[in-house]
């Protein structure tokens, strides 16, 4: 049986050494993952988008080969949240937090 590419042991205390936190590192990790989702959703359905069309003719079969493709290539790309977990472990997910103030 293959193991599933996108299944990774993730070492937890480099996850938290980024923040001190485990739990406030997975909370960055998910929303950096949720906007790669979004993006990605975003192109795929602007690319297939493209091929949208309300007449059936025989060159239909030869986009819809093409949409398969494009489909295909967004399936293997890594899951959001493994990009989301490389971007965050490399230092390349940006952070910021909300100045509280005293009080309120």
């Amino acid at each position: 049986m293959a193991t599933n590419p996108s299944i990774i042991t993730r070492d937890t205390d480099k996850i938290a050494a980024v923040t001190g936190n485990l739990y406030e590192s997975v909370s960055v990790i998910s929303k950096r993952a949720r906007q790669v989702s979004s993006k990605l959703k975003e192109e795929l359905n602007n690319k297939l988008a493209e091929f949208a069309s309300g007449v059936d003719n025989l060159e239909e079969v030869f986009e819809n080969r093409e949409q398969i493709e494009i489909s295909k290539f967004y399936e293997r790309m890594p899951k959001a949240g493994s990009m989301a977990i490389d971007e965050f472990l490399e230092g390349k997910t940006y952070r910021a937090y909300r100045e509280v103030e005293e009080g309120k």
